[in-house]
């Protein structure tokens, strides 16, 4: 196991505010853990994005935008009428003759008591409107990244980690979400306050206005110092997530092999390595979001106190009334509050920009290549395949084919053997366009696959892989899904084909019973059964078999060949095999060994060559006798 620092599976590793996390270890591909976190790269770009996702609820948000205006507008005569409020009871206290009229001050009172009345109503309105807008927001946001993924090429799915793509579509689309629902109307808020704040201040006074604003240079140097230090902070945070996440789901689905091996331990400590890294980011992250708001008190309260002393020295060289002192001390809060409250969700926008800049990276990789703009149907496919000087890598260093031929007529059977990561999936891979070749050319019907529109070329092909993969629902749905609109009938067909309906026919609800993704009680080989049900069904014209029959017994595995034997009648068909037997009536096999085929012929062909081939039959040839024996 990856990871070198000593802990106790129940004493996880802390870490000191200011100290960096421990060592790297690995983790899946195309994933790098614990690096040295990045800032974003491209701030001002997330959130133009961000921003294209706001107008598309344009209008709610300019309606809750007048909303705020009006509400701002009203509470920012608040201090004025206390101010009023303040003089007008000065007044009548140093009434010589004791002629006490209360009127105004009453007048005023039910004043601002219209002006909170008013406030309440277009708040509590423009809440409700802002929150149907933001989840409005996010659903299209997630929806978006998850279109995304279907568009995305297989190479890129191969090299990421599948628990780091569900974070991006469930964490850091949530941290987007909780931020856009809060903070959108509270930042509106604040601009107009602070705008309007400022206004009333300088029409109070001048004088005033500039020792309240001495207190702004501190407040936006203090906001970039923590801020630069945090952000660093939540997307080392956001990232360690995801690899967190990555780490359980191979963990869970691993676990037969993980209690097979008795790595439970060493999984502990991989875990708690893990999460020890997501703890000191995740700590260090609230602390320093946490640090601005006491810094920012206490700059408020020294803003007031200087405001309080020059009012007073004002007042007494008679420039000012006691009056302007009160509204011009609620003027400063109104100022300063907006700054507190964007202080208050900081760690929550900086949560949310990391978040975004995960999910906007997903949506900027390039997705498979378009159909070409003269793209052509591929209707009523003969299954006529060959490959022309075919070349393919994944990285330029590391080339999977080299110049690979070979011409298949419609309606044969083709075999392709060799030893494991020679590059026999990958020919069918190329084949379904799953991958484009990197030099040579595709044919199906004397047709570059690429002048064919992807949909319809892989509607020619039906698939069974050896990892079968069944979806949450009943057996029905699994076997239709290759062909949803299939009666029942004919979904019993295709299982009885493939031999599957005899165990069907035994689980509680027959055909109907549920299953749920990978937790089923279904053995590999009644999954794979079911899979092969699944392509029976399909009925395409081109079939591919990679490794079908790898785990059912060998009696069951006779029935299907002889299944398949009545299916392949008239296709085109693939079979990747390791076991000899299963291949040996094929019209054609090809040897493919370090990414080319070295023989090629029939059974007996190959082995009157004496080849690779020959050797590959002979070993499993006396294998078996040993077994029989």
């Amino acid at each position: 196991m990856a990871g070198e620092r000593k802990m106790s599976p129940t004493n996880q590793t802390t870490y000191p505010f200011g100290m960096r996390p421990g060592k790297q270890h690995g983790g899946s591909p195309g994933l790098k853990r614990f690096g040295p976190t990045e800032k974003p790269k491209d701030r001002k770009g997330i959130m133009k994005k961000l921003f294209k996702f706001y107008l598309t609820e344009g209008k709610m948000i300019f309606f809750v935008f007048l909303l705020l205006l009006g509400s701002t507008c009203v509470l920012l005569f608040v201090p004025t009428l206390v101010g009023r409020a303040v003089n007008a009871i000065g007044l009548i206290g140093n009434n010589k003759d004791g002629y006490n009229d209360y009127s105004y001050v009453t007048l005023i009172g039910f004043a601002l008591l219209g002006a909170y009345l008013f406030d309440w109503i277009f708040s509590t309105l423009q809440g409700w409107i802002m929150a149907g807008a933001s989840q409005r927001i996010v659903r299209a946001l997630r929806r978006d990244l998850f279109a995304k993924m279907q568009k995305l090429p297989l190479y890129y799915h191969d090299t990421h980690s599948h628990g780091l793509l569900m974070s991006h579509i469930t964490n850091d689309i949530d941290n987007v979400s909780n931020t856009i629902a809060s903070s959108t109307s509270q930042l509106m808020n604040s601009v107009i306050t602070v705008i309007g704040a400022a206004t009333f201040m300088i029409i109070l006074s001048p004088q005033l206005s500039l020792v309240a604003f001495i207190t702004l240079p501190l407040i936006l140097i203090l906001t970039k110092m923590i801020a630069s230090r945090s952000r660093k902070m939540f997307i080392g945070q956001q990232k360690e997530l995801g690899n967190l996440n990555g780490t359980i789901e191979e963990m869970i689905s691993g676990i037969q092999m993980v209690k097979a091996f008795n790595q439970e331990e060493n999984v502990i400590k991989q875990f708690d390595e893990i999460n020890g890294d997501l703890l000191y980011y995740s700590t260090n992250a609230q602390i320093w979001a946490g640090l601005l708001m006491p810094f920012l008190n206490v700059i408020t309260n020294l803003g007031l106190a200087l405001v309080a002393g020059f009012g007073g020295a004002f007042a007494i060289m008679g420039l000012i009334n006691v009056g302007i002192i009160a509204s011009f001390v609620t003027y400063t809060r109104l100022f300063i509050r907006p700054i507190n409250d964007v202080a208050s969700t900081f760690n929550m926008i900086q949560s949310a920009l990391a978040g975004a800049e995960r999910v906007f990276n997903v949506l900027d990789e390039i997705e498979e290549k378009p159909d070409a703009e003269n793209a052509m149907s591929l209707d009523n496919p003969l299954g006529e395949v060959e490959f022309k000087n075919v070349c393919f890598e994944y990285d330029k260093d590391v080339k999977v084919l080299k110049d690979v031929c070979f011409k298949v007529s419609a309606g044969e059977t083709i075999a392709l053997v060799g030893p494991t990561g020679a590059g026999k999936t990958t020919i069918v891979n190329l084949l379904s366009r799953f991958y484009d070749a990197t030099s040579g050319e595709v044919y199906i019907d004397g047709h570059d696959i690429t002048q064919y529109k992807r949909a319809s070329l892989r509607n020619a092909f039906t698939v069974v892989l050896q990892d079968t993969c069944m979806f949450t629902g009943s057996i029905a749905e699994n076997i239709s899904y290759s062909k949803p609109r299939a009666s029942r009938a004919e979904i019993i067909e295709a299982a009885v084909a493939a031999n599957a309906d005899h165990f069907i026919r035994r689980l509680p609800e027959g055909y109907d019973t549920i299953i749920s993704g990978e937790i089923s009680s279904l053995s590999q080989g009644e999954r794979q059964l079911l899979a092969i049900s699944r392509a029976i069904l399909n009925s395409a014209p081109i079939l591919i078999l990679d490794e079908a029959t790898s785990s059912v017994d060998t009696s069951t595995e006779l029935k299907i060949q002889e299944a398949l034997l009545k299916f392949r009648a008239g296709r085109t068909s693939f079979i990747i095999a390791h076991r000899i037997s299963t291949i040996k009536d094929a019209d054609g096999i090809m040897v493919i060994e370090g990414g080319a085929i070295v023989e090629s012929g029939t059974h007996n062909e190959l082995i009157a060559k004496n080849g690779i081939y020959a050797m590959m039959h002979n070993s499993q040839f006396d294998f078996d006798e040993i077994s029989d024996f």
